[in-house]
């Protein structure tokens, strides 16, 4: 199975992924994870990630693109992956396709945690991280919009959307009825 989680931050992706990966047996790939792993190993495309990080810039798509590209090639992840943080956007979904076109792969959906605005506030505020203030989430929220509607639209035939409001595990058990038509999920 192979799988992009999309959400707002704050919307429980990284918990579902794990939990989903463990229950699919596929690795859980998150770009933040690959980029500190590239940087902390000191790879060649860390070290390229690791100047556009200490400028406070993006990471190029074709950094983040080459990292994911080589995770995804690696043994673990032929039968299958979740992706999360990555494609964020439209050019990076055209990326992606062209990455498992490679092997003759497609996705086979996308999973579009949804939540409204003033839970995914309330959670990251709870957090109690420096950076968590009302003022920088709710900017992170309207990135995350102008970014993912046109990746929403751009995946809309296998977009399943999972209601993000709950306990983990309701949110865990909505996610594997929406998925579970698909093969694999079994």
């Amino acid at each position: 199975m192979r799988l992009v989680l999309i959400g707002p931050p704050g919307a429980g992706k990284g918990t579902q992924a794990t939990l989903l990966g463990r229950r699919f047996g596929i690795p859980h790939i998150s770009t933040g994870d690959l980029f500190r792993e590239n940087v902390s190993h000191g790879t060649p495309l860390g070290q390229e990630a690791r100047r556009y990080l200490d400028a406070g810039e993006l990471v190029p798509d074709h950094v983040t693109g080459a990292m994911v590209r080589r995770r995804l090639e690696e043994p673990d992840a032929r039968r299958g992956f979740l992706l999360d943080g990555f494609p964020r956007t439209v050019e990076q979904a055209h990326a992606l396709t062209t990455i498992l076109a490679r092997t003759g792969a497609v996705l086979d959906a996308v999973v579009e945690f949804d939540a409204p605005e003033h839970i995914v506030v309330e959670r990251l505020r709870g957090r109690g991280r420096s950076d968590d203030t009302e003022e920088v989430i709710r900017h992170r929220q309207q990135v995350y919009r102008r970014q993912t509607a046109p990746l929403l639209a751009h995946y809309t035939d296998i977009v399943l959307t999972v209601h993000a409001v709950g306990t983990v595990e309701e949110i865990t058990d909505r996610a594997l009825e929406a998925l579970a038509d698909l093969p694999g999920a079994a």
